[in-house]
């Protein structure tokens, strides 16, 4: 099935954790990496006073359950030196890793909701996850990736990065 994962950095050397992050992804147990967007420099959300972003999505094909790919993902958060903070969940941090979509799962507990529940208003998301897979459906939504971004109403800045991965 295909996952879709959404990374960001704001802390430390943040081209090199989003290019180990990318690294553990491919080497999770009944997982491919497929598809890596570019990398952009986005403002932050949220909370305003803190550095911009790294950002970027990689499409995964992986036979992981969702809560398998999620403890995963968190546990590769882990090794990348991510503290979670309760009090700052918009605050800065070495890595972040989001399950996005996972196929075209719909899920809501308490632990995982898919399709995230910000992705259609993530233009620090979208813009990344519509350069490599533009017709990408959501699967509540009905719209694509590319017809999603369009939608977006503020934008804060995602600038496209020159260098590559």
């Amino acid at each position: 099935m295909k996952a879709y994962i959404g990374l960001g950095s704001n802390l430390g050397e943040r081209e090199t954790l989003l290019k180990a992050a990318i690294e553990q992804l491919a080497a999770l147990p009944e997982t491919r990496l497929g598809r890596v967007s570019s990398l952009y420099d986005t403002a932050p959300v949220g909370e305003l006073d803190q550095p911009n972003f790294l950002n970027a999505v990689a499409q995964l094909e992986t036979e992981l359950t969702a809560r398998q790919l999620l403890w995963n993902l968190l546990l590769v958060e882990r090794r990348l030196g991510r503290v979670r903070h309760v009090a700052r969940r918009y605050g800065p941090r070495t890595i972040d890793l989001d399950l996005l979509l996972l196929g075209d799962l719909v899920l809501d507990t308490p632990e995982l909701t898919l399709p995230h529940p910000e992705l259609h208003r993530r233009a620090f998301v979208l813009v990344p996850l519509a350069e490599i897979e533009p017709g990408l459906m959501h699967p509540t939504l009905g719209l694509t990736a590319s017809e999603l971004l369009e939608r977006v109403e503020a934008r804060p800045a995602v600038k496209r990065m020159n260098r590559p991965w």
